[in-house]
């Protein structure tokens, strides 16, 4: 099963998304394999948003996802990658589709509430940043007979 990381961003977490967003995935029928809340040092702040470095936004993203509580995530599912980018929707909230978190909750692309792998990899790489391996739970949710077809 594939995996992605998700993380409520500081502006989800103060505006009490945080449990919309894990419905949302929930509903959807992922697997919730990792939670944590947690103060985010600059140290792994500039990890994550290493490939921005070179970005004049960089020190911004670097600034704002510290200057407060997040929630990190780890879902996992048939394409769940590509289909909670979907569920998240476009980076720009006023580009995002109605039904999406960042377009139904999102007003600016600074406060996008909501971070989401790009990619299988991307996705690899941020939850061996994030996560140690003990803090990821492999389980089977008895509802998978439902979800996915045999084969």
């Amino acid at each position: 099963m594939e995996r992605t990381f998700i993380m409520i961003k500081p502006d989800g977490v103060q505006r009490n998304l945080v449990g919309e967003v894990i419905k949302r995935l929930e509903a959807k029928g992922f697997t919730l394999v990792g939670l944590k809340m947690m103060s985010v040092s600059h140290e792994l702040a500039e990890k994550h948003y290493d490939v921005h470095k070179e970005r004049p936004f960089f020190k911004g993203l670097v600034e704002f996802i510290t200057s407060g509580p997040v929630v990190a995530t780890v879902w996992e599912g048939e394409g769940v990658v590509a289909s909670s980018r979907k569920i998240i929707g476009a980076t720009n909230p006023l580009a995002a589709e109605p039904g999406t978190i960042r377009g139904d909750y999102g007003i600016s692309i600074g406060r996008n509430l909501i971070h989401g792998s790009d990619a299988i990899e991307t996705a690899q790489r941020e939850i061996d940043l994030w996560f140690k391996d003990e803090e990821l739970v492999s389980w089977e949710p008895s509802i998978k007979s439902w979800l996915y077809e045999e084969n």
